[in-house]
């Protein structure tokens, strides 16, 4: 910006990011706590529906992202939001804020009845938030749905809850907005962002366009309405995005082509379809998290984004590597415990040569790939009986679903496990006595002197109740309607009950995991430290963080070339394999194809040595560094930088003659040679890091 020094040094990710100048590292603003935004009167408003309110992704996204957001802009950084009491107590600490015009504009809104709470986030950065009460303002709701049709003919049903809501919050941040830019003098010329995230937030992003407010707005979709029902449909989505139309162009004669108006009508959200659309089309910048949400946007909302936003976690690294393999030895061991209980009077496995793959997210059994994830799974049973392997799969799929209650023989089966471990325990302190007793007279202790009648008494008794005749259950809970249940339906079909002969068995988990379930004791972070492989071939992933976090926890994870993250690994890491990642092919191949690599991943990894799979985490863990908001952050900076650009063009000076630099993680010295290679490969020596952790205890 013109008249204000600029020196932010990038980093070498940084500079391997695409879109990126290298001419443009300086024009983006420093990272000083807000100080060159009250020097230029700048302003940034984020705007979201999750703030601060837990309903999906972008509250991860929004909530890892803040710290490194207030780092940059400080005070002059605010996040505006629902009201929700409980989340409020536990996440909000309420404070009113010190700026004058902010003051002013909260105070004007409180006047007319609305209930405004201001405080900080307690997260990373402690972002100043604004939340609204949008019950307060239901009395407005009739005026504000007559305007919105009035200027944009959106007409919004009156039975549909989450559009009320829209309407009502989209006019908050309207009033919010415009009444704070009117409170400043003409002559301070502020600098006002409004960056706006998904649908529900968008009514606001119309309104400052139609009322023609001082503000530069952007707007993110993470994932496009339209196409998220219907990849729910099983409808061959992206192999026919180029056949979408819109209604003017739409010829009902012509079986070759959509229509997508009459399919978002068929689908009952016309209203919020068009909503969305008329965000991204009124927006200075249009935004998205992935290529392949791009190109959906494109098609699906007439837009090609502006910018790509990779979304990023907050990522800790360890002073020493060995650390976090520490930490996945420790949670394995709690899921042997698990694994122990479940299996009681069936465990016939050594779980030294046991590996632990998982998936876990919202139920959307197509959307996320548990089909594919359960058929790939029978194929590898078959794969290791065929090939007489002795290693063992279990594999969690964690989905939550409605249940009455946990399952009586999962309970049952931790608390006989737990019962043998005490009475063993209690054993292993008797004998350590009498052997100790025995050792002070100067005898030997006989077999008779260490285990009397009354403690083998004990012991069968205990071994007896672990017994029981039916298998172990493929599921931990009593689950509602049990019959039309998408994974139990399939487990069935596939006939992979937990058969003794079974290579693989599986394990239904329908909660999300948290330290207080009896079962596991596990929260969700430390699960996927203690498992060796996630497995997620989603079919609509607009990004994907639960193989992001598998990753920022040096994990390897499958995902597919039809999710974010999967096109993000494949551009930035020349042989992703070597580094844990496993691209499954969704979009070009058949189901058949996708299943038959996708099983052929899983079958290859059971055969890697322990070492192998330490070196494998090791490499995956060194990835983190591209998923950190320090690195991948300055693309929102950019976007920020863009919409100023196109509403304030005169304070800017900006020279686009650099070139593009890209880089990519090279394919590791250590990595065995491709099979396709045509040539014989020398051996390698793998790096020092490779094998700085190979006393790690662990599987």
């Amino acid at each position: 910006m013109a008249g204000h020094s600029r020196s932010t040094r990038l980093t070498r990710v940084q500079k391997s990011l695409p879109a990126l100048r290298l001419d443009e590292s300086n024009a983006f603003g420093e990272i000083d706590r807000g100080l060159s935004a009250r020097e230029e009167n700048r302003w940034v408003f984020e705007v979201a529906w999750e703030v601060a309110n837990k309903v999906g992704g972008i509250y991860t996204v929004l909530r890892s992202k803040a710290g490194v957001t207030t780092d940059e802009l400080g005070d002059n950084y605010t996040m505006i939001g629902p009201y929700n009491e409980k989340t409020v107590h536990m996440e909000v600490e309420v404070v009113e804020p010190e700026n004058e015009i902010m003051v002013k504009t909260i105070e004007k809104m409180r006047d007319q009845g609305i209930k405004v709470v201001c405080g900080k986030w307690l997260i990373d950065g402690t972002p100043n938030v604004i939340l609204f009460d949008i019950s307060t303002a239901a009395k407005f709701l009739e005026n504000w749905k007559d305007e919105l049709f009035d200027l944009a003919h959106i007409g919004i049903p009156w039975h549909c809850k989450e559009s009320n809501d829209a309407t009502i919050f989209g006019n908050l941040i309207t009033w919010f907005l415009a009444d704070f830019r009117s409170n400043f003098q003409e002559w301070e010329s502020p600098l006002i962002i409004g960056h706006f995230h998904e649908w529900v937030s968008g009514i606001g992003l119309l309104l400052c366009h139609l009322k023609k407010l001082d503000v530069s707005t952007i707007f993110t979709t993470h994932a496009t309405l339209l196409g998220r029902y219907l990849c729910a449909g099983n409808v061959d989505f992206y192999n026919n995005l180029d056949k979408w139309r819109e209604a003017k162009q739409y010829d009902q004669n012509d079986s070759s082509t959509f229509s997508l108006d009459k399919e978002a009508g068929d689908r009952g959200i016309y209203h919020k379809y068009c909503i969305e659309r008329a965000a991204v089309n009124t927006a200075h910048i249009f935004t998205t998290v992935s290529e392949i949400t791009a190109d959906e946007s494109e098609h699906l909302l007439k837009r090609k984004p502006d910018l790509i936003l990779p979304n990023g976690l907050n990522v800790v690294k360890f002073q020493a590597m060995h650390e976090f393999q520490n930490l996945h030895a420790k949670s394995k061991e709690k899921i042997n415990d698990f694994v122990r209980g479940h299996f009681h009077g069936h465990f016939d496995f050594e779980l030294d040569k046991t590996l632990y793959f998982f998936t876990a997210g919202r139920y959307e059994f197509s959307n996320k790939g548990a089909d594919l994830f359960l058929e790939s799974l029978a194929k590898l049973n078959y794969y290791l009986k065929a090939s007489k392997s002795d290693m063992t799969i279990v594999a969690f799929l964690i989905f939550p679903a409605k249940t009455n209650n946990f399952n009586v023989e999962s309970l049952r089966g931790q608390a006989i496990c737990k019962q043998l471990k005490e009475t063993v325990a209690d054993l292993q302190k008797k004998l350590g006595s009498r052997i100790f007793e025995k050792a002070l007279r100067g005898e030997l202790p006989t077999n008779e002197d260490l285990l009397r009648p009354e403690d083998l008494v004990h012991l069968k008794r205990c071994i007896y109740a672990a017994e029981k005749p039916g298998l172990p259950p493929i599921c931990t809970h009593n689950v509602v309607d049990d019959v039309s249940d998408p994974v139990l339906q399939n487990l069935r079909r596939i006939q992979l009950f937990n058969n003794k002969s079974d290579r693989v068995k599986v394990i239904f988990h329908p909660e999300f995991l948290s330290p207080t379930n009896p079962l596991f004791a596990l929260d969700y972070e430390h699960f996927v430290r203690g498992c060796h492989l996630g497995v997620f071939p989603s079919y609509y992933e607009p990004w994907g963080y639960t193989p992001a976090e598998c990753t920022v926890m040096g994990i390897p994870s499958v995902t597919t070339n039809l999710s974010g993250f999967g096109l993000f690994m494949a551009e930035h890491v020349a042989d992703p394999i070597s580094y844990g990642i496993y691209i499954v092919d969704r979009r070009f191949k058949s189901a058949e194809e996708s299943v038959a690599q996708l099983a052929g991943y899983m079958y290859d990894f059971t055969r890697l040595t322990r070492r192998q799979r330490i070196l494998q985490r090791n490499r995956t863990e060194r990835l983190s560094e591209l998923l950190d908001w320090r690195n991948l952050g300055i693309f929102y900076r950019k976007a920020r930088y863009m919409a100023l650009h196109k509403t304030h063009p005169q304070f800017f000076q900006r020279e686009d003659d650099g070139g593009e630099t890209t880089f990519r993680y090279p394919r590791p010295p250590s990595a065995p040679p491709s099979p396709t290679s045509s040539r014989a490969s020398t051996p390698t020596v793998a790096s020092e890091e490779d094998y700085q952790d190979e006393d790690g205890e662990e599987n």
